[in-house]
């Protein structure tokens, strides 16, 4: 234990140095600087990275991310561990988050959705008087989507189509199907372990149900040290892949279309940073409440703007709809000038949903965990909805807009992520003439909201690491705005490759918890799916 508290402490010593080394010289010499930093922490976290992101070979063609099998393995497994809840349970979701199961979670009592496990900072599930969580199911759903559908629909599917070409669209599909399993057993844990404070604050997540769950299982020792790594890799993740790769990505949109190297905002990524800072930081400076109040209503819109645009797009080629749907059924399975053939586009199309619904990673059992709820598994049927909305509603429209406008190119396979987004912008350009505007907003949008979300991941991780005090509450979250300035002005790419490797490491520890967990989740979904069953009956 010794040990793990150690690297806590030179993982924050390590945080400090990034953000103050950049930020005292941005006037004079940022980009020599960011160079020499970029250099030396590339050095020493390589390693890391190369193992996380190592690539297993299958044949001479294809190289498979290693990550990618414990991701949709534990998914599969879940699937059937619980009957094919992903499918059988959708509608019992969609009414959930319409409210109509309200009744069912009513209570006067001081109880609410847990298990009496002696031990930690308080009793973990027993709430004080009129405090049984921060947010409602809705608000929940929409927090979690915030941090998840994001630059990699719009930039990840147009690279995903590119390599694996259309077919890789329908594996996506599937692989988002499949992760709606992993995403309920990883929420319904999240509240079930969850702590709440006197006055109602939500502390919940990995760090919790590892802890105490496996606590549970006589393997204390276990779950703490695998409570204590998750929240030192989702510090990690919040500070560079749900922070500064976002504003990065976001600003060099912002900046081509205003003019590219004539824009008055080129050479001043600090500038749009220091916008971006204020805004993230008036949000995240008021908790999840605060976070849910946003998210709530930019997720809706954000996602019915795209969806629409899509739409659009799609019925402008109505006459092109078949085809496009033959291409890609066609491709998932004996694809033409693909590398690596039909297994090629399916290691594509699974990587991408993966890597974009990031089920198993989680990270969304932090923001479910503040539900208003006394049922743990009423917040994982809500949570299922979300790789479903993520994956299979909005990658594949973007997947079919790229078909439709023929830009399923093996040629773009090559492009970064903001060439991507450019790609996607060009395609519906093609179809509504002013839209790499709303696309550029959107972009902004997807990236503010995404930050305001791994703000409260990353602090959830440093509260269990450094405690619950405002002081250490103050320090995160100034720390977190300071990230977004240095990564808007910076091209520190080795910092965000460690931070997304630190994403993807959290799947580790994580899979581990859900799988010894699996059974507690099995008795929850049968309390809460007895509680429907009692409603129905005395109506």
């Amino acid at each position: 234990m010794f040990i793990l508290k150690s690297l806590s402490k030179r993982f924050s010593a390590l945080l400090a140095l990034l953000v103050t080394s950049p930020l005292w010289t941005l006037a004079q010499d940022t980009k020599s600087l960011d160079e020499r930093i970029d250099e030396k922490f590339g050095d020493a976290t390589g390693w890391f990275v190369q193992f996380i992101f190592y690539q297993i070979p299958i044949t001479s063609d294809i190289k498979v991310y290693w990550v990618l099998f414990p991701l949709i393995g534990g998914a599969l497994y879940f699937t059937f561990y619980f009957k094919l809840i992903n499918f059988r349970g959708f509608w019992t979701s969609m009414n959930i988050v319409k409210g109509k199961y309200d009744d069912v979670d009513s209570h006067d009592s001081l109880a609410v959705a847990g298990d009496p496990t002696p031990g930690g900072d308080i009793i973990e599930t027993i709430a004080v008087e009129g405090q049984d969580g921060e947010v409602s199911h809705f608000q929940a759903l929409t927090a979690a989507l915030s941090a998840t559908v994001g630059l990699g629909n719009i930039a990840g599917v147009a690279i995903a189509v590119s390599v694996g070409g259309a077919g890789a669209t329908f594996w996506m599909i599937v692989a988002g199907l499949l992760g709606m399993a992993s995403k309920f057993t990883e929420c319904t844990l999240g509240v079930k372990y969850r702590d709440i404070e006197a006055d109602g604050t939500v502390y919940g997540g990995p760090m919790y149900y590892l802890t105490k769950g496996l606590k549970s299982l006589n393997m204390a020792g276990l779950g703490k040290v695998l409570a204590v790594l998750f929240a030192i890799f989702v510090i990690g993740g919040s500070l560079g892949g749900g922070n500064m790769f976002q504003v990065n990505q976001a600003f060099q949109l912002v900046e081509n279309i205003s003019g590219g190297e004539n824009s008055f905002l080129h050479g001043n990524g600090w500038l749009f940073g220091l916008i971006m800072a204020v805004l993230v930081g008036i949000v995240i400076i008021g908790g999840i409440r605060s976070i849910a109040r946003v998210t709530d209503k930019i997720v809706p819109f954000m996602v019915v703007i795209y969806v629409a645009a899509s739409l659009f797009v799609i019925f402008a080629n109505i006459d092109m709809i078949g085809w496009a749907f033959g291409e890609i059924y066609r491709g998932a399975f004996s694809p033409e000038g693909v590398a690596g053939g039909a297994l090629g586009v399916l290691v594509q199309g699974f990587r991408r949903a993966a890597f974009s619904n990031e089920a198993g990673v989680g990270s969304a059992s932090i923001a479910h965990s503040a539900v208003r709820t006394k049922y743990a598994a009423s917040e994982g049927m809500v949570a299922l909805l979300e790789p479903f909305i993520d994956t299979v509603l909005v990658c594949t429209m973007t997947a079919l807009v790229l078909v439709i406008t023929g830009n399923v190119n093996p040629e773009n396979a090559s492009l970064n992520d903001a060439e991507a987004i450019l790609l996607t912008s060009g395609a519906f350009e093609s179809a509504i003439s002013w839209f790499p505007y709303i696309l550029t907003l959107a972009v902004v949008l997807f990236a503010f909201s995404t930050m305001i979300s791994w703000s409260y991941y990353g602090y959830q991780g440093w509260a269990y690491l450094f405690g619950r005090s405002k002081r250490a509450e103050y320090t995160y979250k100034i720390m977190f705005c300071l990230f977004v300035i240095v990564g808007a002005a910076s091209s520190l790419g080795n910092v965000i490759g460690f931070s997304d490797a630190m994403i993807f490491a959290m799947m580790v520890p994580n899979m581990v918890g859900l799988v010894l967990l699996a059974p507690k989740v099995r008795d929850e979904l049968k309390r809460y799916m007895d509680a429907i069953k009692a409603l129905r009956r005395s109506e």
